[in-house]
């Protein structure tokens, strides 16, 4: 039988592991943490739960399809995804369908609805050229860019709109600057500034809009505990608190890794962890590594848990507090390394749909700002001044005093995401997609010349989030088994 050793439990381990114990190989996942899941986690704060990474799935099909019946798990739809907040007093909810949406905006923005229809279909024409060779395909094999559904990519390709930033693309097909803003926004989905990276992540508005945007009915949580359960299941073994030290190689073959100072032969590995610690330390590779190195990080985050007092009505699951400036914060973000004085704030309340996430007549705020890549900033001055901005800025579009509503409190820096995610520098999609060449400079799902390794997870091809996690899974499946046999 095949052997094959995932290092790492992210959602790209996870689905890897199911994907290959299905094709008959033999799987271990060795993970340093003490639990799996990756950013896809929780945390619990005396009878506050929190999800502790991603807070919405789209394309859930992706997960559903790795699981048996019986593990696959109820999810609501969003009617409304986010509310949003401006400075000028301007509040609008954007709803799912994108019909009721565009009404909203016409509504609140006196933007035409077509104007809105017609970009959400250039955004769907993106997906359709996109998807196959740059979504759930890998263009760095000959044989998918020959693919007729890849050609017609290529002779589309303008239609992508891959040299024009996302904020001028926005500028030109919107117009209006509250509503540029708010699809100027969806760049922070991979990390990344929407003054510099490509008008083709307007795809991410189509998923939300045209697609659909859910929530599993127990927490996003429960993502992670069915992928575990599906994996034992199979057979798979898991070995936590059990770092991979190296993978070891041998004329151009894998030959297993290194964990606890033994030998665990495999010929098949499979790293799920940031590219860059991978060959600064698993497989050291300094032409490699300074070719990555080279690529400009992506963003972290800071994050308050807040349990709050009280309840909110003007509060969705989703809100946005948009920034005045948002081209200084992100100058801020990429160019200073430092959090402008007037972030644009997100609140996640799960408890909102989810009653059991906070005791009663309380609720679990996770508050979020952009934050840069630690690059050895004073932390803890950084917050504190943060936290005074985040509460003013609050307190003063929502007039109430929120600062006496918390009764628990705990924080997460960017150093703190590296720790506990192993995202080098805390930048939480390893390279930032602020270059038009970014998809193509992504590493691949494996290497010619080392039979045997693949790659998975967001700090590689396809990218971070969710679904294109999913997507190096089943990309690196197809590898294995159409080079095994299994």
């Amino acid at each position: 039988m095949v052997q094959a050793i995932i290092i790492g439990s992210g959602i790209g381990g996870l689905a890897t592991a199911i994907r290959l114990a299905r094709q008959g190989v033999s799987v271990e996942v060795y993970e340093s943490s003490d639990k799996p899941g990756g950013k896809i986690s929780q945390r619990t704060i005396r009878g506050f739960r929190f999800d502790a990474g991603p807070s919405l799935l789209t394309l859930p099909s992706l997960v559903m399809e790795l699981l048996d019946d019986d593990l696959q798990f109820p999810l609501k739809k969003l009617e409304i995804i986010t509310q949003y907040f401006y400075e000028d007093g301007t509040r609008l909810t954007a709803y799912s369908d994108a019909q009721k949406l565009a009404s909203e905006i016409s509504e609140k923005l006196q933007v035409p609805q077509v104007r809105v229809t017609r970009y959400l279909e250039k955004a769907a024409t993106i997906y359709d050229l996109t998807a196959d060779l740059f979504i759930f395909g890998s263009f760095h094999r000959m044989k998918n860019l020959l693919k007729l559904k890849s050609l017609k990519t290529l002779i589309n390709f303008r239609k992508l709109h891959a040299f024009s930033s996302l904020h001028k693309f926005n500028e030109h097909q919107l117009g209006e600057k509250r509503l540029v803003q708010l699809f100027d926004r969806y760049a922070t989905y991979n990390g990344s500034n929407p003054y510099k990276t490509p008008a083709t992540l307007s795809v991410i508005s189509h998923l939300e809009h045209n697609m659909g945007a859910f929530i599993p009915e127990e927490g996003m949580i429960k993502v992670t505990e069915s992928l575990v359960l599906q994996a034992e299941r199979l057979g798979v073994k898991f070995h936590f608190n059990e770092p991979v030290q190296r993978v070891q190689t041998k004329d151009g073959r894998v030959q297993g890794v290194w964990a606890n100072q033994q030998f665990i032969p495999a010929q098949i590995v499979v790293s799920d962890v940031d590219i860059l610690r991978f060959y600064s330390s698993l497989l050291p590779d300094a032409r490699r590594l300074a070719k990555i190195m080279k690529e400009e990080r992506s963003s972290s985050a800071l994050i308050f848990y807040w349990g709050m007092k009280g309840t909110f009505t003007e509060l969705d699951i989703h809100n946005i507090f948009f920034s005045a400036a948002y081209k200084e914060e992100f100058d801020h973000l990429f160019l200073q390394k430092d959090i402008y004085d007037d972030p644009t704030v997100y609140i996640y309340i799960s408890s909102k749909y989810r009653k059991e996430d906070a005791p009663e007549g309380c609720e679990n705020w996770f508050v979020m700002i952009n934050a840069p890549a630690d690059v050895g900033q004073d932390w803890e001055e950084l917050v504190d001044h943060a936290r005074y901005r985040i509460l003013e800025k609050l307190e003063r579009i929502l007039g109430k005093e929120l600062r006496y509503c918390i009764v628990n409190e705990e924080v997460l820096s960017p150093p703190g995401i590296a720790r506990q995610t192993g995202s080098v520098n805390g930048s939480i999609y390893g390279s930032s997609s602020n270059s038009r060449y970014a998809s193509f400079n992504r590493h691949a799902n494996f290497r010619k010349d080392i039979e045997g390794l693949y790659f998975v997870g967001g700090s590689v091809h396809p990218g971070g989030g969710i679904p294109l996690c999913l997507s190096s899974a089943s990309i690196v499946a197809d590898l294995v088994n159409n080079f095994y046999k299994v």
